[in-house]
């Protein structure tokens, strides 16, 4: 059993709205640090986790364009070369996302046992979760397309249920063959779904052979199947990056793995998960599972709280002093801060639709960007200036590029930097500055074994990020 080939699927599209605004769409929950004592991203998480399943290869990971760098970025970090990136360059839901990633595992006539993860659960008992994935293995080589059922700890209406055969026995793993899949209910209907013993939480995490998932999409959703074969092809490679043909991609069905395939097939069999799980969905559920003290509350920051009970409260870098709280949810970003009722954690997502609508960009976009060299920060700005903190990993550089309306001056604040300005060439150190006059061609570069911040002061009659015009690039985007 532990010698069969496993590939992990790992999905990473979304934008994480009900965790703002720490998570946002230019920078969503999967890639960040939460509820996590060693750093690490939830992403990072979902891959280490999975690594002491014997014969388990490099990942295939799916994720918006945008975010290629900041997956392979991630992935570096923690010693993984992925097997492939997989850029969706509109999002067209899991079903989609799953049916690329099968076209891919089988490309090399393999045919391996695909695991199939979400990029942004929780999972606290790393062993019991494993144990339930080699039980779903030998149902995997019978040709049966497994899902996990959590067993639910409270009537939850955020997640959708999974009804089995036969009542599922707690400490037992073992497989059941699945009746039908239940959209996540009001109240009432959670707590009927609670008392009986043969539902449980809808995990989407699957396992199955690739060549049996691939059999099923054909036999149930073929145009799904079609569109995407269409849809990647070797001439878009890009990199450790596959693109996708956006053209023919648009036209896929949007629809869940769920809806399009486990609720029609007969091969579904659902095995009992009991490992602590949380798919992460709000604030509420991180306060959930988070550390808390005798108060019930969680801090993260620099933060003061008297008298105050069951509170979620984070700060990236201010002070927050509360007196009196209950039932509070308090998170405050370097541009933003949240305050909402843990009853209504859920109800987060509107405001980002709200924000969005009346074109904040605080709703979508962080002050800092990631870019593949590293990261900027917008410290000020102005309609004819902006200053902006950039960090430059040690060893990258930054396109060689010009700009038609903007001059600009930097000022090393930490590390060593090598400018290049048309053909002159400087190495500076901290306090030393340069000056790229508008129309120079120039680019930074950090030849150091530290990062290499620096200070940023544009101006010009025009600022915008499209007046970069690149003339060669490390990462190709020329």
């Amino acid at each position: 059993m532990d010698c069969q080939p496993i590939l992990p699927v790992i999905l990473c599209g979304g934008s994480g709205s009900r965790l703002w605004p720490l998570s946002r769409k230019s920078f969503p929950k999967q890639y960040l640090s939460i509820n996590s004592k060693s750093n690490k991203t939830l992403l990072q998480k979902t891959q280490e986790r999975i690594m002491s399943l014997k014969s388990t290869k490099d990942p295939i990971i799916i994720c918006n364009e945008e975010h290629r760098f900041i997956v392979a970025e991630q992935m570096r970090e923690i010693d993984v070369k992925p097997n492939k990136i997989l850029l969706e360059p509109i999002g067209r839901n899991t079903c989609p996302a799953i049916t690329l990633a099968a076209l891919k595992a089988v490309e090399n006539n393999n045919d391996p046992i695909i695991l199939i993860l979400s990029s942004d659960h929780h999972i606290n008992n790393t062993q019991n979760f494993i144990d339930a994935i080699k039980v779903g293995i030998e149902y995997a080589m019978k040709d049966r397309l497994v899902t996990f059922g959590v067993i639910p700890d409270y009537p939850a209406t955020g997640y959708g249920y999974i009804k089995s055969q036969k009542a599922i026995k707690e400490g037992v793993i073992e497989g059941f063959d699945i009746e039908e899949f239940i959209e996540k209910p009001d109240k009432k209907k959670a707590k009927e779904l609670f008392s009986d013993s043969r539902y449980s939480w809808n995990s989407g995490i699957f396992l199955c052979k690739a060549s049996t998932l691939l059999k099923e999409i054909k036999k149930i959703s073929p145009i799904i199947l079609e569109t995407c074969k269409k849809s990647i092809n070797k001439e878009l490679l890009d990199l450790d990056f596959q693109r996708v043909n956006r053209e023919v991609f648009k036209s896929v069905p949007n629809v869940s793995f769920d809806v399009a395939i486990m609720e029609k097939t007969k091969l579904g069999t659902v095995i009992p998960l009991g490992s602590g799980w949380s798919d992460i969905g709000n604030w509420n559920s991180v306060w959930k599972v988070s550390k808390k003290d005798k108060d019930a509350n969680h801090t993260k920051g620099n933060i003061f709280l008297k008298e105050s009970k069951n509170c979620y409260v984070e700060s990236e870098n201010k002070l927050i002093y509360g007196l009196g709280l209950s039932d509070l949810i308090i998170v405050q970003s370097n541009d933003a801060t949240l305050i909402v009722n843990q009853n209504d954690a859920e109800k987060v997502k509107g405001i980002v639709e709200e924000l969005t609508n009346n074109n904040i960009p605080e709703g979508e976009n962080h002050k800092k960007i990631y870019r593949p060299w590293g990261n900027y920060i917008s410290i000020a700005e102005d309609p004819r200036w902006q200053i902006k903190l950039i960090v430059v990993h040690p060893g990258q550089s930054l396109s060689l590029q010009k700009h038609n309306h903007r001059s600009e001056h930097w000022v090393v604040v930490k590390g060593t930097a090598k400018v290049e300005i048309d053909e002159e060439v400087l190495i500076l150190s901290e306090n030393e500055s340069s000056y790229i006059p508008i129309g120079a061609v120039h680019r930074l570069s950090n030849p150091g074994r530290n990062p290499l911040k620096l200070v940023e002061v544009q101006s010009g009659s025009y600022l915008g990020e499209d007046d970069i015009i690149r003339l060669k690039d490390d990462y190709g985007r020329v």
